[in-house]
């Protein structure tokens, strides 16, 4: 029973975080978002989430926005958590408001999980140093400003209670599947899949993270519970998120995914900590990995330096289960930035895909926090007061250092503003060149083109390239027989065209295609439609009248991926039933 104190400093530790990561993003709240690399596309798919659910669609599939109003497919292959929660967030408080609020969600999940970490092994005012410096580490505020990642940012909150739930060890001495299914193994199962469904590369590393951490503990208590425990909550994750893990998986051949790691600015040999390239293509790559590796520099030297006072103070005595993991993670996360770990990432599975090596920094964050306040914490009331004080105006230099270097002014059109303004006229944004057709080519791809287009022949080009190699459509090329707009009860996965052709052809709708999209016309199924070197659906019509409707429909992938989960959630609940009930039964 805890006394009324304990609970105040309790609540005290969790305004404190909250403080912090209110602070982190003030800067957005007073002079705007930050531009990072990939605010752009964040924003477009909250705008695209919100409009689709606003239309009854409660898993979006399709993004109508991109490729100036062509759309792409990237809700099936972008996990949903960050522009759900984005969508979310901009319906409730705005879109001048909503990535300032998600950064401030994520930064202070971070913060909190951590504290959470912290408090299985410090006191509530070392707990709550480490979750407000796991927030405010530099490379929490490099993805938040520098690349706008709000996908990743959530990585922070879901490392931190991987750490907690798979380190934790309520029934010491019992035997392995008590001690394993101890309570644990279903929030751990829950924020796996909570890691996966957030961003791709997160889940990446959560499961190799978890991997390693348990294999560690186990070694060092000799038994195999935190094994168990791992593998039992890593089959009910990716079955709990099947629903996206699988269509993303198996629907890749139909989108041009191996432009992930074509680039070479993409692949992980060239972005080894401080790599300088002669390439002036690479000018630019350079100058972003010069300061995520000073970053990376800064966060291993804090965490290698508490590692060692921690060492020397004793603080790391007993408890190797719960230690050992969190300290060998930074010397893991030094060999990964370096060119003697290609092996490693050239031999295990998906792990070129996180393409740059510092991605790996994000679970370097909560055992820095902790590390650090283990290292400084004292509970001798002056010398904490000291420490309190030091440590409050180190974490204000990190944030004002944070916004200094890597906060991204907008221009006008890329402005929160800008971008809204764009959205309601129906003109589009750029799209992802890894979710296009596999054959086409986005570069030929018209902007300012009508709903429908009337053509002679199904490969008739449509657009101009102008002055800076971008190809426009407009009235007056004449490309076009004829154009018709959508029709009433058009929606983003649902396409009506009623059209009066004056001559048989083809109507190039402008609308990317995927095998998802089931086309007929006057309700005849069409099932083998021309490809275009644009990407474009283009649809036989004869003369006449001709009701076209276009609709998106579930794919065998995606119905697997709905079993697995709704599997995946029945095997959960039954993992839990079990650990409550032997709870139960040890505390009675």
């Amino acid at each position: 029973m805890k006394t009324p104190q304990q609970r105040r400093a309790r609540w005290i530790g969790v305004g404190v975080v909250l403080l912090a990561a209110l602070a982190a993003v003030a800067r957005q709240l007073m002079s705007g978002a930050s531009c990072g690399h990939d605010f752009d596309f964040h924003l477009v798919s909250w705008f695209d989430a919100l409009a689709s659910w606003r239309h009854g669609i409660v898993y979006p599939h399709w993004s109508p926005s991109a490729n100036y109003g062509a759309g792409e497919p990237r809700f099936v292959f972008y996990p949903p958590v960050s522009w759900m929660l984005g969508a979310a967030l901009g319906g409730v408080v705005g879109w001048q408001l909503a990535p300032a609020a998600l950064t401030f969600v994520c930064l202070a999940g971070c913060g909190l999980a951590t504290r959470a970490l912290a408090r299985e092994k410090l006191s509530e005012g070392a707990a709550t140093l480490a979750g407000s410096v796991a927030l405010l580490s530099g490379y929490s505020l490099f993805t938040a400003y520098e690349r706008s990642d709000f996908a990743e940012l959530t990585g922070g909150f879901w490392i931190a209670l991987l750490l907690l739930y798979a380190l934790r060890d309520r029934v010491p001495g019992s035997k392995v599947w008590r001690r394993a299914l101890d309570g644990s193994t279903g929030p751990l199962a829950l924020v796996l899949a909570g890691a996966w469904l957030s961003n791709a590369p997160l889940g990446v590393m959560a499961s190799y993270m978890l991997a390693a951490v348990a294999l560690v503990a186990a070694l060092a208590e000799r038994t195999w519970a935190p094994v168990v425990r791992a593998t039992v909550a890593t089959m009910l994750a990716l079955g709990l998120a099947a629903v996206y893990l699988v269509p993303a998986a198996m629907e890749q051949r139909w989108a041009d995914m191996r432009q992930i790691l074509d680039d070479p600015g993409y692949r992980v040999e060239m972005s080894w900590i401080f790599a300088q390239h002669a390439d002036p293509a690479l000018a630019v790559h350079d100058e972003v990995l010069k300061r995520v590796s000073t970053v990376s520099a800064l966060m291993l030297a804090v965490a290698f330096a508490s590692l060692l006072a921690c060492w020397r103070r004793g603080r790391l005595r007993g408890a190797w289960r719960w230690w050992l993991p969190l300290a060998m993670i930074p010397a893991v996360v030094l060999l990964l930035q370096l060119p003697l770990s290609g092996w490693i990432w050239n031999t295990l599975p998906k792990l070129r895909y996180l393409q740059f090596p510092w991605r790996w920094l994000v679970v370097l964050e909560a055992p820095t926090g902790i590390l650090l306040a283990a290292a400084v914490w004292t509970e001798r009331p002056r010398m904490r007061m000291l420490v309190t004080s030091v440590c409050a105006l180190a974490l204000a230099g990190s944030i004002l250092a944070g916004e200094r270097l890597f906060y991204q002014t907008c221009d006008d059109e890329d402005s929160v503003a800008g971008m809204v303004a764009t959205y309601r006229t129906g003109a589009g944004f750029e799209g992802a060149g890894e979710y296009e057709p596999p054959l086409a080519d986005s570069s030929i791809l018209s902007t300012n083109l009508p709903d429908s287009c009337l053509t002679r022949t199904a490969t008739a080009p449509l657009g101009i390239a102008n002055e800076y190699g971008i190809y426009e459509w407009t009235t007056e090329q004449h490309s076009c027989d004829a154009t018709f707009a959508t029709s009433a009860g058009t929606s983003p996965e649902h396409v009506r065209i009623d059209a009066d052709a004056p001559q048989a052809g083809f109507m190039v709708l402008k609308l990317r295609s995927y095998p998802a999209w089931a086309v007929r016309v006057n309700g005849e199924l069409q099932e083998k439609l021309p490809e275009r070197e644009d990407g474009l659906i283009a649809v036989p019509v004869a003369p006449g009248r001709s009701h076209i409707t276009v609709d998106w429909t579930t794919t065998k992938y995606a119905w697997a991926g709905r079993a697995l989960s709704l599997l995946g959630l029945a095997l959960l609940t039954g993992v839990c039933a079990l650990e409550r009930r032997w709870r139960r039964a040890r505390l009675s």
